[in-house]
C-alpha cells in the first residue's frame, strides 16, 4: 500500500510523478531541484543556495510524513559539475549532525530545468 505526499511547501512535480511516496514506515522522496515553492523561482545563484533550497524542500516533504532529516537513510545526489562538490558537501553536511545517511554523488550531463544539482532520498521511521 502506498500514499502520495503532495504539499505546497515543496515544488510541484514537473512530470508524471509524486513529490514523495509513503509505503509502510518508509518515505521515498523524488529528486528535488532547487525550486523555491513559494516564489516559483530557481535558487541557483550558487551551489550553496541550490543545496540549501533542496534540503528545505526535502524537510517540508518529510514533515508531512511526520519525519525529519534524521530519518533519512540514503541520499542520491546528482550534480552537473563535481568541481563544486566541496561547496555542496559543506552545506549538505550542516544538515546532518548525528549519523549522516548513506549516499552517492554522481556527475551527470544535464538535469531538469538546467539546474546544477538534484537530490532524492529514502527515509525510514
Amino acid at each position: 500500500m502506498k500514499k502520495a505526499i503532495q504539499i505546497p511547501g515543496a515544488p510541484a512535480p514537473i512530470g508524471p510523478y509524486s513529490q514523495a511516496i509513503v509505503s509502510g514506515n518508509t518515505v521515498y522522496v523524488s529528486g528535488q531541484i532547487p525550486l523555491n515553492p513559494f516564489t516559483g523561482e530557481l535558487e541557483v545563484a550558487s551551489i550553496e543556495d541550490a543545496t540549501h533550497q533542496i534540503l528545505k524542500n526535502i524537510e517540508a516533504l518529510l514533515k508531512e510524513a511526520d519525519m525529519n532529516l534524521n530519518h533519512i537513510v540514503k541520499c542520491s545526489i546528482f550534480m552537473t559539475d563535481l568541481g563544486q562538490f566541496s561547496e555542496m558537501n559543506a552545506v549538505y553536511g550542516s544538515y546532518f549532525q548525528d549519523v549522516p545517511p548513506a549516499r552517492e554523488t554522481v556527475q551527470v550531463s544535464k538535469l531538469p530545468m538546467n539546474v546544477p544539482i538534484e537530490i532524492s532520498c529514502i527515509a525510514i521511521k
